[in-house]
């Protein structure tokens, strides 16, 4: 019978097998939706790695999962990219060779219970330093971080709100290493087992412990969400729509409505026709409306994209440009490098304009918004922000119609039950094409949400919530206890490879050849 690694001993099966190792963990996420599996997804993986013969393996065991991994999460990307997703999905992948060397660091061969015990807290260190540096903009922001996969478990996101997504990351990596351990290694069951105690200990404490959300009056807000308008003369028929399924809203008392991302297809300077129907609507409905111009800017060169309140006498001055943009759908990193994507794939023709910092209105009656675009919601720091600046309600506006058929609405409508959980504040996220929904302060979804086959409005009442979660006031404290763990550890790594160099007995060399004499032939 072939042995296990005699199987693993090809390096081609063995990187296939890392590339659908690392692809598990995407069953977690909508559209599947199979928020226990996060727990147990990265066993394979960590158990490929740590039986790799060598450290620069377990390396490439790493890069090759992340490929696995960043393929699979943005597989929707396909369609529009081409060849280039595998490009991205390869950079990306890179991030997971340190990861997959400290798998094999700490969990290779024959594990002592100290090391096991390190590595319940090196390897999910190692894994935030992953996501940490992907979570740049540049790189394609944090979207599809390992946590994010438990936006419907209500522990999960009370942790979420003393820690934020980064938390739980940590904490669903610590278990799929406790688990690995007692599958892989019996005799150090202990300190697995320990490993899996505390961390339903830390999700108890939170549960008791972390303030809850103080909830007060609510507010009425609308989500219009016209659904997928294609064709010659689109941005005209939109708006249309939009202004009709608004004008139905008429008589329901409203605080605030809420269109999609791209919902305004012209600068409001230059068709004042546009704003004049909207001040209209807000005068028949008695509330202000948040749109979202995706336009040249009067008197400003470029594209912006631009959320802006019009109340019944016009726009309110109220605006937020969009800070951060999408890699390659808005904008081109390195174009005079990267623009052959463009020829391959739909990657924008032109860079969009970036803003230059985040805002919060007074959409009236002392009602205060903080505004986002698109996937601005993946970035907790942003709401966090938000939050921190007074911000009532935290607003998402967005379109997801050149993916309308694939996993991507579904996850990114689950990023604002995070953001809301995080911020103890209630979430919008308003669609043009689906799928809206709205969550409440802890994260739990309030109302029917609109799915991609509707196009309607609908009306949730929303409580606003008071008071600051401990992520707000102390921000990503877990990254910097990440990277802190990260450099303790390799600091005594450090320390134990020199006390083991200096005891280590000196071998004595040849004896010495010389002109006159050699060991073998004296004297010659």
């Amino acid at each position: 019978m072939q042995k296990p690694d005699d199987r693993l001993a090809s390096r081609w099966r063995r990187s296939v097998l890392a590339v659908l190792a690392g692809a598990l963990p995407v069953l977690a996420f909508p559209g599947p939706a199979l928020w226990w599996w996060a727990y147990v997804a990265l066993v394979p993986w960590i158990l490929l790695a740590r039986t790799a013969p060598g450290g620069r393996r377990a390396a490439y065991d790493g890069w090759c999962g992340g490929f696995g991994f960043v393929l699979a999460m943005h597989h929707w990307l396909l369609p529009n990219l081409h060849v280039f997703t595998f490009v991205i999905a390869a950079l990306l992948g890179a991030l997971w060779i340190p990861w997959g060397w400290l798998v094999h660091r700490t969990l290779g061969g024959t594990p002592s219970r100290g090391r096991v015990a390190a590595a319940l807290l090196v390897l999910p260190s190692g894994w935030l330093l992953a996501e940490l540096v992907r979570s740049w903009q540049g790189l394609g922001g944090p979207w599809g971080m390992l946590g994010a996969s438990q936006w419907q478990v209500a522990p999960a996101l009370r942790l979420a709100s003393v820690g934020g997504v980064w938390l739980l990351s940590f904490l669903v990596v610590a278990v799929n290493v406790a688990v690995a351990v007692l599958v892989a290694v019996r005799r150090a069951r202990v300190p697995a087992l320990a490993g899996l105690v505390a961390t339903a200990a830390a999700t108890s404490a939170a549960w008791g412990w972390a303030p809850r959300p103080d909830t007060g009056e609510r507010v009425a807000i609308a989500v219009v969400q016209p659904g997928i308008v294609a064709g010659a003369g689109s941005a005209e028929r939109r708006f249309d729509r939009e202004e009709q399924l608004t004008r139905g809203l008429a008589g329901r008392d409203l605080d605030l409505i809420v269109w999609g991302e791209s919902s305004v297809g012209h600068d409001l300077d230059d068709r004042p026709d546009l704003a004049r129907r909207l001040a209209a609507l807000s005068r028949e409905t008695g509330a202000d409306v948040l749109v979202n111009v995706d336009a040249r800017r009067s008197g400003k060169p470029g594209i912006y994209k631009s959320s802006v309140l019009v109340g019944p006498e016009g726009p309110t001055g109220d605006r937020y440009d969009k800070m951060r943009l999408v890699p390659f759908g808005e904008y081109v990193p390195f174009r005079s490098l990267l623009g052959w994507a463009t020829s391959v794939g739909k990657a924008a023709g032109e860079d969009r304009m970036r803003g230059t910092g985040q805002v919060v209105m007074n959409a009236g009656d002392g009602l205060r918004i903080g505004p986002m675009v698109c996937f601005e919601s993946a970035f907790p720091d942003m709401s966090r922000r938000l939050a921190a600046d007074g911000a009532g309600v935290l607003l998402a506006q967005s379109s997801t119609s050149t993916f309308q058929h694939t996993w991507a609405p579904e996850q990114h409508a689950s990023l604002a039950a995070l953001r809301a959980a995080e911020t103890g504040r209630p979430m919008v996220h308003a669609t043009l094409t689906g799928v809206s929904a709205v969550y409440d302060a802890n994260g739990a979804r309030t109302g029917p949400r609109l799915g991609t086959d509707a196009s309607a409005s609908r009306v949730y009442e929303v409580p606003v919530a008071h008071g600051t979660t401990p992520y707000v006031r102390y921000g990503d404290w877990t990254v910097y206890a990440a990277l802190l763990t990260l450099a303790a550890w390799g600091a005594a790594e450090g320390v134990r490879t020199v006390r083991l160099r200096r005891g280590r007995p000196v071998r004595p060399g040849p004896p010495a050849r010389t002109a006159h004499g050699s060991p073998a032939r004296p004297g010659r």
